[in-house]
């Protein structure tokens, strides 16, 4: 599905969410998705232009197009239930996944020899 190819690569569904409030130039749209780079970002904004989601303002600002005003309401259950969803897993947020807020207690063979010898080597769990 065509859908789920666009919004489905990285920093798509992110550039789609920050332009829900307006019009934003490049620069500051780039500094709202976290400083990604130049290159990604033009790529990105080049695909949704092409799916007629966003377009261009003759002051080179991007904004959604009716399509994707309407993409962008899809999103709104998505956005709930990432509220109530990082409500319910506490105030360490959806990115702290070390052993414990997994309810995995950490074995020493996952972190290396607990002596620190020098030849202790880090395991992936």
């Amino acid at each position: 599905m065509a859908a789920l190819d666009l919004f489905g690569r990285r920093w798509s569904l992110r550039v789609l969410w920050e332009l829900r409030a307006g019009p934003l130039g490049f620069r500051p749209l780039q500094k709202r998705c976290d400083d990604m780079s130049s290159s990604v970002m033009r790529q990105r904004l080049t695909e949704l232009l092409d799916a007629q989601v966003i377009h261009q303002l003759p002051d080179s600002r991007y904004e959604l197009t009716p399509l994707g005003q309407e993409a962008r309401r899809a999103l709104d259950p998505l956005a709930r239930w990432a509220e109530r969803w990082a409500a319910a897993i506490g105030p360490h947020g959806a990115g702290h996944t070390d052993d414990r807020s997994a309810g995995r207690v950490p074995r020493p063979d996952d972190v290396g020899d607990v002596g620190g010898g020098a030849g202790a080597a880090r395991r992936c769990p």
